[in-house]
């Protein structure tokens, strides 16, 4: 993630993934969405039916081995799945990311606190998204080529997430899990350099808990790292503000959302310990 003064100067040190590498990622999802909607039966039919395909071309020159039989299987699933060719993909793929790196694609406020984020967002930065009121920003970092963890403590939330995720070719770089507020989410969150949090799961807790909740996705923080809080009725800005002692609360987007509740940002110096 690019810090105010490197945005400022297009410090920009990242590239995206090229737009083969994205195909491949395209076709190997549907190829593996597809292997998973098929039972054992079928998936053992395939296997028969690739190894038919193989035997005349690959007799007397190499022997048949797993790594072929995979390959195989692959190209006839890709060949019934009728997968766009790469220069038709290429064509629908820059339309559609173009709409959905759009906030409003998926109803975000532009005001809000991660749309005031993205323009300092570099492909391959990673983000926990915590809560089910901060889904749609889910899909709107992923589409910035940002590496998304969703916590929610509701499967059904969870479960809608992923599909969507699959749906919009958006889920390479994606995982998503069910935990409880309060609970402990340290085994499977990496270091991140943005976190979103929905402030209304925050509400009913008890400003002890609450303070827990902030201190754990804290510790995940990497130094210059944001976290976005998403605005809520619930509660106050200045009892989200004495969450975030030592850090620095950026100002809202000059001439922006005047009058507008769009939440709070605030960052992590660096050279800063993030429970100092």
């Amino acid at each position: 993630m690019l810090t105010l003064a490197q945005l400022r100067q297009q410090r920009r040190r990242r590239s995206p993934p090229s737009l083969k590498q994205q195909y491949q990622e395209f076709v190997m999802q549907r190829v593996e969405g597809f292997k998973n909607s098929m039972s054992r039966e079928e998936l053992l039919r395939l296997g028969d039916e690739a190894v038919s395909e193989m035997q005349a071309t690959i007799e007397g020159q190499f022997t048949l081995t797993e790594v072929l039989m995979v390959d195989q299987v692959d190209r006839l699933i890709i060949k019934r799945l009728r997968l766009r060719s790469y220069a038709r993909w290429r064509e629908q793929y820059l339309t559609l990311r173009a709409a959905q790196r759009e906030p409003m694609h998926w109803g975000v406020d532009p005001g809000s606190p991660v749309s005031r984020i993205l323009p300092r967002l570099e492909p391959g930065d990673s983000a926990l998204v915590f809560g089910t009121g901060a889904e749609p920003t889910t899909y709107l970092l992923a589409a910035h080529d940002v590496t998304v963890t969703f916590v929610a403590g509701n499967i059904g939330t969870v479960e809608r997430v992923e599909s969507r995720m699959a749906s919009e070719s958006l889920g390479s770089q994606f995982q998503a899990y069910v935990v409880q507020v309060g609970g402990d989410i340290s085994s499977f969150v990496p270091p991140v350099q943005l976190v979103v949090v929905d402030a209304s799961e925050l509400t009913p807790l008890e400003p002890d808990a609450r303070r827990a909740v902030i201190e754990q996705m804290q510790r995940f923080t990497e130094p210059g790292g944001v976290h976005a809080v998403l605005p809520t009725r619930g509660l106050a800005p200045h009892a989200l503000r004495t969450l975030y002692a030592g850090w620095e609360e950026e100002a809202e987007r000059p001439g922006g959302g005047k009058g507008r509740r769009e939440g709070l940002l605030f960052s992590l110096p660096v050279g800063r310990n993030d429970t100092e």
